[in-house]
């Protein structure tokens, strides 16, 4: 991948990675609203009968799932950019060494 190409990637990649870190935070506190709704709800007099059943409760299992997913289609896009980012060093650092070999064949 050239240097260009590498930089047109991050910058293509770079809103649908923030779109992605969005997602997973809204879960992650969407994931506490949740439980507070199924407390809720629950039957139980006791907090922590409560929370047991919000924890198992499918809803919350579902999100959960979806939590993952936003996971992954995160991390996967953000190392994408930590290898784009790898690939303009290496080609920096190449085009450096070049340059001081051509300066001492001179």
């Amino acid at each position: 991948m050239s240097p260009d190409a590498a930089i047109e990637y991050i910058f293509a990649q770079g809103k649908r990675y923030a779109k992605a870190k969005a997602e997973r935070i809204y879960l992650e506190e969407y994931r506490k609203s949740l439980k507070a709704i199924l407390m809720k709800k629950s039957m139980e007099n006791a907090v922590n009968a409560q929370e047991r059943e919000a924890y198992s409760d499918g809803e919350y299992l579902k999100l959960l799932e979806g939590l993952k997913a936003a996971v992954t289609i995160e991390e996967e896009i953000r190392w994408g950019l930590v290898a784009a980012q790898a690939r303009i060093e290496v080609w920096r650092s190449r085009e450096a060494t070049n340059r001081a070999e051509g300066k001492a064949t001179l």
